[in-house]
């Protein structure tokens, strides 16, 4: 997720859309009446009460989906890693908020659903809403990605261009995005292919998700047993410890340190 996708689901539009389908969601259910809340009340109430939930839900997963999301891009973690933690730990407060609300209008239901029963159901309505939201909204590019036009994504002579623009490419989903030093774009190609097509940049992969130009480098951040290098332009890439050995024999590592304490 780029910060030009963030900002594009963090305006009050992304949010009314995102809440007002969590209510339509939430007069759907209080008419079929789910989990025996078909038996509590009338239909009014309980589209009410649904609508309520649901409202709730949409924002605790939304506000948890927003902040998690750009993390994990840049962790290079995938979204199967993460999301099933974000969901799990989201389906605590709103499965108390729900409960709070039902006990008040059915204070019978306390003694009927337990504890353990009431968060499973909160917890399935919380992976149904998370999941349809990574895949409709989080798998789509912020901006439209290259597959084909005039210019090429990488040119036939890289020293041309690329070995002085070029900071890293990053793997996101079935794209590869281009860093470089006037901005970045998305690639419809594997990261391998893209790598391929950089002969003549001196550069490594530094993690199954991302290379990095030597030249882009600036830096070296260690985090207990975690590398990252810090590159122009402000990013960070990761490494993973499999390519420590490769980059410290390379001197990488060494001439990143030297750069960070020199500042």
């Amino acid at each position: 997720m780029t910060h030009n996708a963030a900002d594009r689901l963090n305006t009050p539009r992304a949010w009314a859309v995102d809440l007002a389908t969590c209510a339509a969601a939430g007069v759907v259910l209080g008419a079929l009446g789910p989990f025996g809340s078909f038996f509590n009340d009338g239909l009014a109430v309980r589209i009410g009460y649904w609508m309520a939930v649901l409202v709730i839900s949409g924002a605790v997963f939304g506000a948890g989906l927003r902040w998690a999301w750009p993390v994990a891009r840049r962790a290079a973690a995938p979204l199967w890693r993460w999301l099933p933690v974000l969901i799990v730990a989201a389906s605590v407060p709103t499965a108390g908020i729900s409960r709070g609300i039902a006990v008040i209008l059915w204070p019978g239901i306390r003694a009927r659903v337990g504890w353990i029963e009431w968060y499973g159901q909160a917890l399935l309505i919380g992976a149904v809403y998370a999941t349809a939201y990574a895949l409709l909204r989080m798998r789509t590019p912020a901006e439209a990605p290259t597959v084909g036009g005039d210019e090429p994504p990488f040119p036939r002579n890289p020293s041309a261009r690329l070995d002085r623009d070029l900071i890293c490419l990053q793997m996101e989903d079935h794209y590869v995005r281009v860093h470089t030093a006037r901005g970045s774009r998305l690639v419809l190609m594997p990261l391998s292919q893209a790598v391929a097509g950089l002969k003549g940049v001196e550069g490594m992969q530094t993690h199954r998700s991302w290379w990095v130009a030597r030249s882009a480098i600036v830096g070296v951040v260690e985090e207990g047993r975690s590398l990252r290098l810090v590159l122009t332009g402000g990013l960070t890439a990761p490494v993973s410890r499999a390519r420590v050995a490769s980059l410290r024999a390379a001197g990488w590592l060494q001439a990143a340190t030297a750069c960070t304490s020199s500042f």
